[in-house]
């Protein structure tokens, strides 16, 4: 991995939390909504599942606990997320041309493959509206973030857990 630029400690980090398996392996739309290669690429940004035991949470919480706690620990987070993010923002302004604001949950940066990537954090089982809010603040980033030489947005929610035939 010396290609990738990580340690010895950073590579045995990612061996015993087994990334060779949870890399790529979320379900996504990326084949039908992304361009050859982008759809490949965008999927080596998703894990499954993440593993967040770097946090300490109450039994009962919600998106802004979880949110404020990623926050707070925001190097272990991008460690977890992987190699190229950037922390851009958490309830980053989207202004609309109407005058209209929304704010997405949190906002990356991955350096390398020059791409926005909207996180939307849900406290609860996937529901399919969280995959449509997604997708507007991922049209909403594209429209208003991205620059010349940028690849297209995408978008990752990230909930307890996940029926796959709902999700798909």
């Amino acid at each position: 991995m010396a290609k990738e630029g990580w340690s010895r400690s950073y590579l045995g980090n990612q061996v015993t939390a087994k990334l060779f398996s949870r890399q790529g392996a979320l379900v996504n739309n990326f084949d039908k909504t992304l361009p050859e290669p982008h759809n490949d690429l965008a999927k080596e940004l998703l894990k499954d599942p993440y593993n967040f035991e770097f946090l300490t949470m109450k039994e009962r919480y919600d998106e802004h606990d979880l949110e404020d706690a990623l926050v707070q620990n925001i190097t272990r987070f991008l460690l977890e997320l992987g190699q190229g993010f950037s922390f851009v923002g958490c309830q980053m302004e989207l202004q609309m041309p109407n005058g209209q604001a929304f704010f997405p949950d949190l906002v990356f940066y991955h350096i390398p493959q020059h791409r926005y990537v909207i996180v939307e954090l849900k406290a609860v089982n996937f529901i399919p509206e969280f995959a449509g809010k997604l997708n507007f603040y991922v049209t909403a980033a594209d429209e208003l973030l991205r620059g010349e030489g940028d690849n297209p947005s995408v978008g990752l929610v990230i909930c307890k857990s996940s029926d796959k035939t709902i999700v798909e």
